[in-house]
């Protein structure tokens, strides 16, 4: 048995998101595992650092796996691509440290939602962008954005009906980059995050690009702890989870075996 350490690149649009599902729809572990099967003869269980939601992309999303085989990281990644379709793709693939979890063993991880802020639609940012014709105030919602910077009750961003009772949460970076009328990306780094937070930010923060809502009214918004004090729902097209950190090096020297063959999100 070897264990493995995958940083694996996705179009969400065709997936029903991450996790496998008792329904049987197309999700990207579902997908994953399908392939380690027909290389390895088995099928093992992916472990994902996310579960990103359906139609939410991922540039550096990492999963750990265990299989019994005998290819190296390098064969094994080149052998999962053949199988691969083309919205998925293991773009690295090393040993994992002893003990690794992907999810538990995470530092932080960093979204970015992407906004085409042009007059007329784009039909190649169609899916991976969502469309805001009116002029949006970029000024505005980086003020906003910095505000919710550090340690704070997020419950009035977490998804309705969620449960969840510690809502506390850390921001590591909460950004605005672009210019209005072209490509507008709101960043989010943090330690760990509620279900739809990124997206119920990214609604707020558009409201407060479209003179809606003040920018210095974060803290209010906050302090509401309630729902239906945030924006709505940004759609999932615009979500790519870019990178995740962790605490180990991903340096070649400081990795057993075969040094993992790409550039990659580890810390």
């Amino acid at each position: 048995m070897a264990d493995f350490l995958l940083t694996l690149e996705y179009d969400g649009t065709d997936f029903a998101g991450w996790q496998r599902q008792a329904g049987g729809e197309r999700t990207v572990q579902e997908v994953l595992e399908q392939a380690l099967r027909e290389v390895c003869g088995a099928r093992p269980r992916v472990v994902g650092a996310g579960r990103t939601d359906a139609g939410v992309h991922a540039e550096g999303q990492v999963a750990g796996v265990g299989v019994d085989t005998r290819l190296a990281p390098a064969e094994l990644k080149r052998a999962l691509n053949a199988r691969l379709p083309g919205d998925l793709a293991v773009a690295a693939c090393g040993w994992a440290p002893p003990g690794f979890h992907a999810r538990y063993d995470a530092r932080s991880k960093l979204y970015r939602y992407d906004v085409w802020n042009g007059r007329t639609r784009s039909p190649l940012r169609a899916r991976r962008a969502h469309w805001v014709p009116v002029p949006l105030d970029v000024a505005a919602m980086a003020e906003a954005a910095g505000a919710l910077e550090g340690t704070h009750d997020f419950r009035s961003f977490q998804a309705a009906g969620s449960g969840v009772l510690d809502t506390v949460r850390t921001l590591l970076r909460a950004a605005v980059a672009g210019s209005g009328g072209r490509e507008i990306a709101f960043e989010l780094e943090g330690s760990g995050f509620l279900r739809h937070m990124v997206r119920n930010v990214a609604g707020t923060l558009l409201e407060v690009g479209l003179g809606r809502r003040e920018a210095g009214g974060m803290a209010a918004l906050l302090a509401a702890r309630e729902r239906a004090a945030a924006g709505p729902t940004a759609p999932a097209r615009g979500l790519t989870l870019v990178r995740v950190s962790y605490a180990f090096s991903r340096n070649p020297e400081d990795l057993p075996g075969d040094a993992l063959d790409a550039p990659g999100p580890l810390g």
